[in-house]
């Protein structure tokens, strides 16, 4: 008969740990930030360690008396093995000097406890047929995560150390004025207000159909890549990854959509096509067109692109086609949970996010039918998360006889750090291409 396995511990390093406190309490200010109650395999100990915090917290002396009464008063003191036992903690060490290295063998004993019983976890849930395979899984790296998190939490930071740092941000931007902190668009006043999509924040580009919320996010998403070398990956819920190829390449060719998809090509665009191809595969631009892909399932394929080639931009098209992986109570709630996801996506991979999302039709009925924060589609949640909020708004969409034929207006509604305000865009709808308005005139 197989015995069972003792989990990992080590007993004489928390008796150390704990002797050394008594010895020395002002060594707590070092222990407390490493160890935590539980952290100790034996319950006698982690009583002791529990109620030598509390006693070093109200700032009264911590010795052997002191712990004993402290455990008596708490009915524990006998359960524990009276004060024999304590007695013989207080003398297990002769100084506090190697108390951190003690602590720290006590927490990787802990580490080791923690992730065996996380896999017993797993593996119990594994085993259990009403249990969706993707959602354990990113339950797995979900638990991993935040048991690494809790290896290399930082404790509180004096105001001065992080004046220090903030004020060397400021020389720095002081002296390169002018250079983005994030990812460029390279469309110059769009950059301006944003100084480029900033690690971490959730950006909505949103807008009714057929004003180019897809082209935009590609076009960001192909200038980084190809002019910034930095890798994004797209996760096209609505077209296949050759349509979107194809889409990026007349963009990056400058040739009519509509002449490749009918064969009707003319001599002067296979040149075109085949300059464009040279860049566009060199470019760190990574596909997934996983149709109604679920949050965790995009969770899990960004980590593992984090890990494996490195991450700088995530674009989604668009938000209201992906799941949560699991029941909501209503569809509003699921694109919120959706929402708070992705926000959570950006922050844990410290990257920007770039979701497309749909208008309700509201818009259509007013006269002004610039888009507004009311007008997002099915979650007041997408405005409460994003960072920013962008609309797209083309008048000559509405008013053929417009003035403004070509010209896009990009509405910067929301902006957590910044200003808001409205860009001009040039809008070459042939080509599926937003570019800089100066450029504009200056394409053939």
């Amino acid at each position: 008969m197989e015995l069972a396995k003792v989990p990992p511990h080590n007993l004489e390093a928390e008796q150390a740990v704990l002797g050394a406190l008594m010895l020395d309490p002002q060594k707590g200010s070092i222990v407390f930030e490493i160890l935590q109650p539980e952290d100790f395999y034996r319950d006698g100990h982690k009583y002791i360690y529990m109620v030598i915090r509390d006693i070093y917290e109200r700032g009264d002396p911590v010795d052997l008396v002191t712990v004993a009464e402290s455990l008596r008063q708490a009915g524990r003191l006998e359960s524990i093995g009276g004060i024999g036992t304590i007695s013989q903690i207080a003398a297990s060490v002769p100084s506090a000097a190697n108390i951190e290295h003690y602590a720290r063998i006590v927490a990787e004993k802990s580490l080791l406890r923690q992730l065996i019983k996380m896999g017993g976890y797993l593996q119990e849930k594994g085993y259990e047929a009403s249990e969706d395979a993707l959602n354990l899984l990113d339950e797995a790296e979900r638990l991993i995560l935040e048991i690494s998190q809790r290896q290399t939490k930082e404790g509180f930071a004096t105001i001065r150390s992080i004046l220090l740092k903030t004020f060397e941000k400021i020389e720095y931007l002081y002296s390169n004025k002018g250079n983005l902190t994030g990812v460029p668009t390279f469309f110059k006043e769009l950059d301006r207000i944003t100084s480029g999509w900033q690690p971490a924040d959730l950006i909505i580009i949103a807008a009714r159909p057929s004003m180019g919320k897809t082209a935009l996010a590609l076009n960001m998403a192909q200038n980084a890549a190809v002019r910034a070398g930095i890798p994004v990956a797209i996760f096209s819920l609505e077209m296949s990854k050759e349509q979107l190829v194809q889409r990026l390449l007349c963009s990056e060719a400058m040739v009519d959509q509509q002449r490749v998809r009918t064969g009707e090509l003319l001599d002067s665009d296979w040149p075109k096509l085949s300059q464009a191809v040279g860049p566009l595969s060199e470019a760190p631009i990574f596909i997934d067109d996983t149709v109604g892909i679920s949050l965790a399932e995009l969770r899990s394929k960004a980590r593992k692109l984090k890990m494996e080639q490195g991450l700088g931009l995530i674009v989604i098209d668009y938000l209201q086609l992906m799941t949560l992986g699991r029941k909501a109570e209503s569809r509003q709630q699921e694109v919120a949970a959706i929402s708070r996801g992705l926000k959570g996506v950006a922050r844990e991979l410290n990257v920007p996010v770039i979701a497309l999302s749909q208008l309700n039709r509201g818009v259509e009925q007013r006269q002004d039918k610039r888009p507004l924060m009311s007008d997002l589609l099915e979650s007041g949640s997408i405005e409460a998360d994003a960072d920013v909020v962008s609309f797209i708004y083309r008048d000559e969409y509405y008013h053929p006889e417009s003035d403004k034929k070509g010209i896009a207006e990009i509405i910067i509604a929301k902006h957590r750090n910044g200003p808001v305000g409205t860009v001009e865009l040039g809008y070459l709808k042939e080509f599926t291409k937003f570019v800089n308005l100066d450029k504009r005139h200056n394409i053939s």
